[in-house]
């Protein structure tokens, strides 16, 4: 009963002050809906993020040429990665499931009045599944075109839209460096993804890609698929052992490739994200501190202005604890109240940034119980002072008081 009595006596305290009050809340308003924002950010960069890399296929391995230089100046990369490098992989590696060479680059793609500047990747047929490309319309190219270097592609659904609109493309011809290609399929569209963009890609046999459209005698990549089930770890290795014994490398000798794991870059890009979601939740949680310091400085102003309505409630018997409670709940009302109100500001601008942008928003329910946990922390920390203060209050000096 005290306690309704107690929380009546707040509620009425701040609406009679609604605009100071309000004043107060829009601190915590503003530092709420800041969390709630950039820890919907920094978690749908996340999504995004490990959804490019699983666009990639699964159970990945990617092998390419390492940098070269001396003495710890990098020059460049090296060119070391050849055909033969892939067919030893294939022969030797343990737990490979599918590989495909790759070389690529950007070629201005143009079909009559329409030209547009792709990336063209250069690969064995198994690139498709590798990658998890569907093929929508017409085929795959066979391993017979790729030995024989048939000027055959593969559109990405952007490539077939800007270059042939609404018609159908297969069978068309279209040219790569002043080159004519045979459209004989469309992928299935996956999306874009970040600065990466599967749909707006061309894939043609690795053999022509090497020798009429780049020139080049080296890969660019080799793509490995591991076995469903195998250990990604033990895999590399494999793949280390036989590239070591095919480039002839010295036991102490550092690798002069670089191989890179699925399993391993998702767990790097997740503690990266991670680090960055925390970094942008500290800088916006920062809000929410000087909010709190509004608060308690708004509490002070307060038991500065009804000294007297204390002093004569503590002469008439009313307890310390309940001016000290009284206070305190009068602070967590406006931190509770400002924090509810953040959260749906929280939840709108991040809706607002996912629209107008290309951020990806993702609004968790633990980064909303997380800002109101916060919020009402903040009530009771910085409103603790000024209702111990109310309550330390010598009831004839506030009688006095003028």
């Amino acid at each position: 009963m005290l306690l309704g009595v107690i929380v009546k006596v707040g509620v009425r305290s701040l609406w009679a002050n609604r605009m100071r009050s309000f004043l107060a809340m829009l601190g915590i308003i503003i530092g709420v809906g800041a969390v709630i924002s950039m820890l919907a950010m920094g978690t749908g960069a996340k999504r995004s993020i490990l959804a490019q890399i699983q666009a990639m296929g699964t159970n990945l391995l990617s092998v390419r040429p390492g940098l070269s230089g001396a003495r710890g100046v990098t020059t460049g990369t090296r060119v070391n990665l050849t055909l033969e490098d892939a067919q030893a992989i294939a022969a030797g590696g343990t737990g490979v499931r599918r590989l495909s060479p790759v070389v690529s680059g950007n070629v201005q793609a143009k079909y009559m009045n329409h030209n547009n500047r792709v990336t063209v990747n250069g690969a064995a047929m198994t690139f498709l599944p590798i990658r998890d490309f569907t093929i929508e319309k017409g085929r795959s190219f066979t391993e017979i075109e790729a030995e024989q270097s048939a000027r055959v592609a593969i559109l990405g659904p952007e490539v077939a839209t800007d270059l042939f609109g609404a018609n159908d493309p297969i069978g068309e011809a279209v040219k790569l460096k002043g080159i004519n290609f045979t459209v004989i399929g469309v992928t299935k569209a996956k999306g874009g993804q970040g600065f990466s963009n599967p749909d707006d890609e061309i894939c043609i046999p690795y053999t022509t890609a090497m020798k009429q459209v780049f020139g080049v005698d080296h890969l660019r990549e080799i793509l490995v698929q591991a076995d469903e089930g195998a250990d990604l770890a033990k895999v590399e290795q494999s793949l280390r052992t036989v590239l070591r014994q095919r480039h002839k490398l010295a036991a102490d000798a550092n690798d002069d490739f670089d191989i890179r794991n699925q399993a391993d870059l998702i767990e790097r890009v997740s503690q990266s994200t991670q680090t960055f979601t925390i970094l942008l939740g500290g800088i916006a949680s920062i809000s929410l501190l000087v909010g709190g310091i509004g608060i308690m400085n708004i509490m002070l102003v307060s038991v500065t202005e009804r000294t007297r309505e204390i002093g004569i409630r503590k002469a008439i018997g009313a307890k310390e604890r309940t001016i000290l409670l009284q206070f305190l709940l009068e602070a967590m009302i406006t931190t509770g109240l400002g924090g509810l109100i953040g959260v749906a500001a929280g939840m709108g601008g991040a809706g607002i940034i996912g629209k107008a942008s290309q951020f990806t928003t993702v609004v968790e329910p633990f980064s909303v119980i997380l800002a109101l946990s916060f919020s009402a922390f903040i009530g009771v920390f910085f409103g603790f002072y000024p209702a111990w203060r109310a309550a330390r209050l010598d009831p004839v000096d506030a009688l006095r008081y003028e």
